[in-house]
């Protein structure tokens, strides 16, 4: 499926406002609603919306630490790496779980409350993953700037 300018209008507004409703979107894209509504389920159908969530704010969730931790295995075999790929995605504070180029094998999201809690963290689940040769913390000081919405 080629996306038109239409369809890519459609994404820049829902990935802003996921909760617009269709007859707000239609006129936003400048399309009869029936005709909107066609296309979205389209460009659902089509995999290029994934899913529809609520963003919630981690600091009124108590979780205003941010944690990016870099992760070296002690080897690259598949059995290795799926392994931990598997432990870690059972993690909680994990939002993000990326295989890296370059010095380290993984880079982690992790959120926490606080120093004291990412020590938790750390001691109760990042200890613990298989293959772990290295680890090396950075904490975030502040978010300058950060989205989801991509590029379009």
């Amino acid at each position: 499926m080629t996306l038109d300018e239409t369809d890519l209008r459609l994404l820049r507004v829902l990935q802003k406002q996921g909760r617009i409703s269709n007859a707000d979107l239609s006129e936003r894209v400048n399309l009869s609603a029936s005709a909107c509504h066609r296309r979205v389920q389209r460009l659902e159908e089509a995999g290029f919306i994934r899913d529809y969530v609520a963003l919630l704010d981690a600091r009124k969730m108590g979780r205003q630490t941010t944690v990016f931790v870099e992760i070296t295995l002690s080897g690259q075999a598949d059995e290795t790496l799926a392994a931990f790929e598997k432990a870690v995605a059972r993690v909680p504070d994990v939002l993000e779980c990326h295989l890296m180029a370059g010095s380290a094998d993984y880079l982690l999201k992790v959120v926490a409350e606080d120093s004291e809690d990412f020590a938790r963290i750390h001691r109760q689940y990042l200890t613990r993953l298989p293959g772990v040769a290295r680890m090396q913390s950075s904490f975030a000081l502040r978010t300058v700037f950060k989205t989801t919405a991509l590029p379009l």
